[in-house]
């Protein structure tokens, strides 16, 4: 099984790209990286996370294509993800060609986890209709795939559009698209249509959703998409389960710290899972 990594990467913590390098001499695969633009101070969403406050780490995260790219100039193998970015806040040509130049950078080792975005007021200001998030998502996939696969691209959609226009560079390859989410009819049928896999977080419920996202991609007539639980907290009999169900990668939390806590956790994990 392979595995990653995932920190809340902000401007007290470790910095990502000494992060990516110590991660891939100790044999992980991948790293991701969240996104949160801003935190209004006025909120009325309550936090995801089930506390009374939201945790501060939300208000200072870094963008993760910017720290991205610093990691791909130091490492080599480990591919580097954003997991998850807020798509619908993110203008699409401008993001088309930040994602393609990140994945040149890195020689294709880019992949895009993105996710519908649970803060109202923070969509509230980028001018998101909340209500349609989902289907602002789609469409800036779609418009950016027209970008990295066409020398001529073109999109005429509700949320996007633009001209027939040139825009390089193009990525090496295909970048994929990890879909953030609780399983679900719409999730699943969003996967099915334009996902290259699923980014479960927490990877609590996968076998009884396995079923369901085999389906969705059945009825698009698509093979079955990977599954990868995300931010997951390891333990052995975990880890053996998730490989039970035919997962063959999983990405691990380790704590928004500095390098004297966030090291410790990486060594254990490398020498409990890697070894």
């Amino acid at each position: 099984m392979r595995l990653g990594i995932t920190m809340f990467a902000t401007d007290r913590a470790m910095p990502p790209h000494l992060l990516a390098r110590e991660a891939e001499a100790r044999g992980f695969g991948s790293l991701y990286l969240p996104e949160h633009t801003h935190i209004p101070t006025a909120r009325l969403t309550p936090p995801p996370t089930g506390e009374e406050t939201l945790p501060e780490a939300y208000a200072r995260t870094l963008d993760p294509l910017v720290a991205l790219a610093g990691a791909a100039v130091v490492t080599g193998r480990i591919t580097l993800g954003t997991g998850i970015c807020l798509l619908a806040q993110r203008e699409p040509i401008v993001t088309a060609k930040a994602i393609a130049t990140l994945d040149r950078m890195s020689g294709g080792r880019f992949a895009l986890g993105i996710g519908y975005g649970w803060n109202v007021e923070e969509a509230a200001d980028h001018g998101v209709p909340w209500r349609r998030r989902r289907a602002v998502v789609r469409e800036h996939v779609l418009a950016m795939r027209e970008l990295w696969t066409r020398d001529e691209a073109s999109f005429e959609g509700e949320f996007a559009r633009f001209e027939p226009s040139w825009s390089w560079p193009k990525p090496i390859g295909r970048v994929p698209v990890l879909i953030g989410g609780a399983a679900g009819p719409t999730l699943f049928a969003h996967i099915a249509e334009y996902g290259d896999g699923w980014l479960p977080i927490g990877g609590a419920g996968v076998r009884q959703a396995l079923p369901r996202l085999r389906e969705a991609c059945e009825a698009a007539g698509r093979a079955p998409v990977p599954v990868i639980p995300f931010g997951t907290v390891p333990t052995a009999r975990k880890l053996d389960h998730y490989a039970s169900l035919g997962i063959e990668q999983v990405v691990l939390r380790v704590p928004a710290g500095d390098r004297d806590e966030v090291l410790p956790v990486l060594d254990a994990y490398a020498e409990s899972y890697l070894t």
